[in-house]
């Protein structure tokens, strides 16, 4: 039996305003930088900012997933664990990151491995998959055909 999986439209929120914008219009997820670490330029929302999109997201079953996708130098671990657990307290349904580190926080949260962990084949896909990432996302740059090999790999073992 073939399995039917459901399309997920995430859309951008660079602020509170958008990102209502965002749910207004359709979408069924949003993702949006916190203070620090997001690899977006000047996305730079509050942790009370964020709490703002989830309360309005979750009234119409939105999820949020906040960005942590930079590399995180040693003397910025304790900060970055911070800035997570106030997303974590905000209400955010997933963190996007890209540094290791934020995986072994144990944080009580999905994590989605970021694209900017160039994420190309299915073994990469499996390793992060076996790491406890709930979902990879893949590198912009694949082919229709690479991203079809990716969506074909089977499921993770859990430990």
């Amino acid at each position: 039996m073939k399995t039917v999986r459901r399309i997920e439209l995430l859309a951008p929120a660079k602020n509170v305003e958008i990102g209502q914008q965002a749910i207004l219009h359709g979408a069924d997820a949003v993702y949006i930088g916190g203070a620090k670490f997001g690899a977006r330029y000047a996305a730079g929302n509050s942790a009370g900012e964020i709490a703002r999109v989830v309360e309005y997201a979750h009234r119409y079953g939105v999820r949020v997933h906040a960005t942590l996708n930079t590399l995180i130098y040693d003397d910025e671990l304790e900060a970055a664990g911070r800035q997570a657990r106030e997303l974590i307290a905000a209400g955010v349904d997933a963190l996007i990151v890209q540094d290791m580190a934020l995986r072994r926080m144990s944080l009580p949260v999905e994590l989605h491995a970021s694209t900017q962990t160039a994420i190309r084949t299915p073994a990469e896909a499996a390793f992060l998959g076996n790491a406890g990432f709930a979902r990879v996302i893949l590198e912009r740059a694949l082919s229709l055909d690479e991203i079809l090999s990716l969506i074909h790999i089977s499921e993770p073992t859990r430990r």
